[in-house]
């Protein structure tokens, strides 16, 4: 009697786990103008997993929803954000988990994982977010232009000069910058930065082992240099006037990142371009301007921590990786056969070898504005007094992560 008993107990025991509810996994991302591709992406696990429902938010203001969440310790389960200082602050704060054991990693370009290791604060055992996407920033160019006056890729900053030069002499406008947003300046800053200056300057600037006067001074020049070769009145001008007047040919050049492809090619999805990277150094041996444009981060407090992995294993498939890069002229971080966009032709060997450095301006602060320093000191076009403003600002707004990394080294 008690064996009959236990029959219809244990057919009620395998319903129950038949009809139990997914696990829900919650990722906040970052990016706006990805919101279909993650659309797509969420609709297409929850198809395919259905011990897990996926949830992707792509909200408006998302750093500042996410920091007051934090604030009210609302966390979501995965967060998708640029490798910035936002990354660098919740790092620090041990807001993210610890993925080094996670298997993902191990497909990931060992010169992203450098780049994320290096906005830590400092030095801290672990990786805390899984590179997913990459820009790629230098110089775009109108193919069908250089093809028709026979110009060649510039492979040193007097090549480069005397390239504008030509250009000029055409009757072309060698380059379009639309400084009037302030951002758009950092560009051929971090471009010409990551050439010329070390990858390490903000770190070495905190240890007082050096200054940006004497790390900068050379980027300065050369980003004031570029100037006689832009429109007329460049900062009367914005990133749409810019990315508008490249598409209808009005320059030969564009000193700009991946990013603006998507927003030219909508002017005019005919136009020929490709890309090369910023020769800044007098010599030929250059660096590709690279920095991760999202990574997935888990949160330390998500309490299903195996879905989380198994959400980021679903979104490093090949396919879904390949549908992210076609669909945003992405970079995948991850390695293996991917196809870029031809766009990226020239930059394409800096990838595949991984020489790449990190966007210099993911390591300032937002309260010290660079972008503005940058457009006032392009304006006025006085050095010494931007690079000294820069050293007096960073001390300023640095001045805790000053000391915390003074501390650590002096404890280690």
């Amino acid at each position: 009697m008690k064996r009959l008993m236990l029959v219809p107990a244990l057919v009620l025991c395998l319903c129950m786990s038949a009809f139990a509810a997914p696990v829900e996994i919650e990722l906040v991302q970052y990016k706006q103008e990805a919101l279909r591709t993650f659309d797509a992406l969420a609709k297409k696990f929850n198809e395919t997993h259905k011990n897990i429902h996926l949830t992707i938010s792509s909200p408006n203001e998302p750093m500042t929803i996410l920091k007051t969440r934090f604030i009210r310790e609302n966390y979501p389960d995965i967060i998708g954000i640029g490798g910035d200082m936002d990354y660098s602050n919740f790092q620090d704060a041990e807001l993210l988990a610890d993925l080094t054991g996670y298997k993902g990693l191990e497909k990931i370009k060992k010169a992203y994982i450098d780049i994320i290791d290096g906005l830590k604060f400092v030095p801290r055992p672990g990786v805390f977010g899984v590179p997913y996407m990459a820009n790629a920033a230098g110089v775009l160019y109108n193919k069908d232009i250089f093809d028709a006056h026979g110009w060649k890729i510039p492979e040193s900053w007097p090549e480069f000069m005397k390239l504008c030069d030509d250009i000029q002499a055409a009757g072309i406008r060698p380059m379009f910058f639309g400084f009037k947003d302030t951002w758009t300046t950092l560009a051929p800053w971090n471009a010409l930065a990551v050439d010329i200056a070390p990858a390490d300057v903000c770190q070495n600037v905190n240890l007082g082992k050096t200054t940006f006067t004497k790390e900068y001074h050379e980027v300065a020049e050369k980003i004031y240099a570029m100037l006689k070769y832009a429109e007329e009145g460049p900062f009367a001008y914005g990133y749409n006037d810019a990315c508008t007047a490249f598409a209808r040919g009005e320059s030969a050049m564009f000193v700009i990142g991946n990013y603006a492809i998507p927003q030219i090619l909508s002017v005019n999805p005919k136009l020929n371009i490709d890309s090369f990277v910023m020769p800044g150094r007098n010599d030929s041996n250059h660096t590709l301007n690279s920095g991760v444009d999202i990574m997935f981060c888990v949160m330390d407090s998500c309490p299903h921590k195996e879905a989380a992995y198994e959400v980021l294993d679903f979104l490093l498939e090949p396919e879904n990786i390949q549908a992210y890069v076609d669909e945003q002229n992405s970079v995948p971080c991850q390695t293996g056969e991917f196809r870029l966009t031809p766009m990226l032709n020239g930059m394409k060997k800096y990838i595949d070898a991984g020489r790449m450095s990190d966007y210099h301006d993911h390591h300032y602060p937002s309260e010290m504005a660079v972008d503005a320093q940058i457009q006032t000191y392009l304006i006025h076009g006085d050095i010494n007094a931007f690079l000294a403003r820069f050293d007096k600002d960073w001390i300023r707004y640095n001045r805790d992560i000053i000391s915390k990394l003074k501390n650590y080294m002096a404890a280690h």
